[in-house]
């Protein structure tokens, strides 16, 4: 009897001890689960209660876009037209690195003129090509979900220019492309590119000089736009003459 007895003691005490360790983990589970909701649950309130009083997600939410939108365009408008990079000392376009050797060759035997005149045309084909930016400016604005204006919203001052320029920079470049190139064939740089060239390759004991025109000038341009659309962001931030819509003073006036 006593031998039937104790497999039968060691099976049950085995079952009870699984069945304590499967609701011991199905209770684990609960308390998982529960600490989770409470977490999500206090974050929304962090989210929420980040909100200045009396602004609606939507407020910030649209007060951003029309800032992002004031801004491009007022920068595309700037810069889109003749010397608004060439007569622009803080973004105007210079030579590619490896052009400043050949200017100063050219120099050398009073030629640098020439070199002069092709930088001036890779701001002229800048200028000309901007204003194709604003389009895709404003549908990537349009895009915005609220987790992006909140990013930005907490951000430094320049944040929804970064979110901007993150979002368009790859498409800019590739429409850019084909508009820059063929700027700079109207406004004459090529041209002049391959008379500099000419006189350059014709002195002595110089090395040989490639550069990528167009590349040069999509990425100048593209800098030049991000600088000021950044300015024209932080200006609207904090200059109450910026905020011309009362839903930008009601935002950007709580902050």
């Amino acid at each position: 009897m006593k031998k039937l007895f104790i497999p039968l003691l060691i099976s049950t005490t085995l079952y009870s001890l699984n069945s304590q360790a499967s609701w011991l983990d199905a209770g684990k589970d609960l308390i998982n689960k529960a600490q989770e909701k409470i977490k999500q649950t206090s974050s929304s309130s962090a989210n929420n209660a980040s909100l200045p009083a009396g602004l609606s997600t939507n407020d910030i939410s649209t007060a951003f876009k029309q800032a992002l939108s004031k801004s491009s365009v007022a920068v595309v408008s700037q810069l889109g037209v003749k010397d608004g990079f060439n007569k622009d000392p803080k973004i105007r376009i210079p030579l590619p690195n490896k052009l400043k050797k050949v200017k100063s060759s050219l120099n050398q035997v009073g030629m640098g003129s020439l070199m002069d005149n092709l930088e001036l045309k890779i701001n002229r084909a800048a200028e000309v090509a901007t204003p194709q930016a604003k389009e895709l400016f404003l549908n990537a604005i349009k895009d915005m979900t609220f987790d992006d204006v909140q990013k930005v919203y907490k951000g430094p001052k320049d944040s929804a220019t970064q979110y901007l320029q993150a979002k368009t920079s790859a498409k800019l470049k590739g429409k850019m492309r084909p508009i820059i190139e063929k700027s700079l064939q109207e406004v004459g740089a090529v041209s002049s590119y391959d008379k500099a060239m000419s006189k350059y390759k014709k002195l002595p004991f110089v090395p040989d000089v490639k550069a990528d025109l167009t590349n040069h000038v999509i990425n100048g341009s593209m800098q030049g736009m991000f600088h000021y659309i950044a300015q024209e962001e932080k200006a609207i931030r904090k200059d109450p003459v910026k905020q011309t819509t009362e839903l930008l003073k009601k935002v950007f006036g709580s902050k």
